[in-house]
């Protein structure tokens, strides 16, 4: 026994005593969560307006003053979609001929598989079709077919 206790007892009025502290922490902070000040058994009113309190607005009445009535109740003019002018196809994207393509390239037997990669890359960015506008995909697939054929004979041809 402790103290005239027993070691049971004192554990349990330890516990207990630790409940209470709890249980105190949990109620101020509760208390701070609800912003109410300590001491003070109502909220605070201030007048907001010209003497006009914030119990008597109405709730929704700062969406109404915000509103410009006179220009709703207008007829609404939905705007006329201004058609976009037809894309002109460039003019490189006009030669799909494999003998067009090769003069472009200009492959030459003094070219390396470094020179041929840097050349499939600058043509590549020039021509894909990811980066035409979609009438002219059809033509940018072509040359690029055309240059990767092209490119590749020329690549097996130095090996």
């Amino acid at each position: 026994m402790l103290f005239g206790q027993s070691v049971f007892q004192s554990v349990l009025e330890r516990l207990k005593a630790e409940n209470e502290t709890d249980e105190d922490a949990e109620a101020s902070a509760a208390h701070r969560l609800s912003g109410r000040v300590s001491g003070l058994a109502t909220g605070l009113a201030f007048d907001v307006m010209e003497g006009v309190s914030v119990a008597s607005q109405r709730v929704g009445q700062a969406y109404f003053d915000n509103l410009d009535l006179e220009a709703a109740a207008g007829p609404v003019d939905k705007p006329v979609p201004v058609p976009e002018p037809e894309p002109a196809m460039p003019d490189h994207l006009t030669r799909t001929t494999p003998q067009e393509v090769a003069a472009e390239l200009a492959i030459s037997a003094a070219d390396t598989p470094l020179t041929l990669s840097e050349k499939r890359r600058a043509f590549a960015r020039a021509n894909h079709p990811d980066g035409v506008a979609l009438p002219f995909r059809d033509n940018a697939t072509k040359r690029m077919m055309l240059a990767n054929l092209l490119i590749d004979e020329a690549l097996r041809r130095l090996r």
